[in-house]
């Protein structure tokens, strides 16, 4: 009979963790909804304190209907439970999970800036809002340096009044300033000449701004209204997740 020998593979990998944590993120990694669940309760209590990986162990739980595997018939019937046996406000809860859903949708940008719980997870729920107004790049600085306090007047704070816009219209002439851009023949019929005169606007609107004027033709109004609903949702995602590509 051949002997076995014991061989030596080297260490086991290390526990996934949060950049400049020492708490393991083994539970809120997991696909296992009674040790997500065990892991929260146990960060409740303060055995493991991290408000990020309690949050991130809420998020999945909901976003995979694990909660079902709790005898939960949903993510509110669930954090009701919770809530009773721990002791704790439901609005606390669910600004736990609203932490974890945000840094989950965020976490490619917040593991570059390597933020952690040290940096206030309670200022993620407003990284959305912020976004909507300020440059990705800032946010993004912004979330892991500012106060709580001053994060959130960041994120709903108004952007700069635009300046007075140098387009008139008298009549049927356009001017851009005190030069004539367009006019418009006196035989238009009403309806017709301030159509025009709207698109020409919206043109040199776009120019002050050094924005871009796309035209597209539809069949009508009420596809007018389906297509206007469509492109802001696009291009609030494209803002939101924009990447600049950098030239080498």
């Amino acid at each position: 009979m051949k002997a076995i020998q014991n061989e030596y593979d080297g260490p086991l990998p290390p526990a996934k963790r949060m950049p400049n944590s020492t708490i393991a993120l083994d539970y809120a990694n997991s696909n296992d909804a009674a040790e997500i669940d065990a892991g929260i309760r146990d960060t409740i209590k303060g055995v493991r304190l991290s408000i990020l990986a309690m949050g991130m162990g809420l998020a999945k739980l909901k976003a995979k209907g694990l909660y079902i595997d709790l005898n939960y018939h949903s993510m509110n019937d669930y954090l009701e439970s919770l809530c009773n046996d721990m002791k704790i406000e439901r609005s606390t809860a669910h600004n736990w999970l609203y932490i974890g859903e945000a840094y989950i949708k965020y976490k490619r940008d917040l593991e570059r800036i390597e933020f952690t719980d040290e940096d206030g997870p309670t200022k993620l729920p407003y990284v959305d809002r912020a976004l909507e107004l300020h440059e990705k790049k800032d946010v993004f600085q912004n979330v892991k340096k500012m106060s709580l306090r001053a994060f959130k007047e960041y994120a709903k704070e108004q952007k700069a009044a635009a300046k007075p816009s140098k387009i008139r219209v008298v009549g049927n002439k356009l001017y851009i300033g005190k030069k004539l851009a367009v006019s418009f023949s006196e035989t238009l019929d009403a309806k017709t000449r301030a159509y025009l005169t709207k698109i020409n606007v919206q043109a040199g609107e776009a120019l002050e701004a050094g924005e871009i004027l796309y035209v597209t033709r539809l069949y009508d109004a009420e596809e007018l209204r389906r297509f206007e609903r469509g492109a802001d949702r696009l291009k609030k995602d494209m803002r939101v997740n924009y990447k600049p590509k950098y030239k080498k």
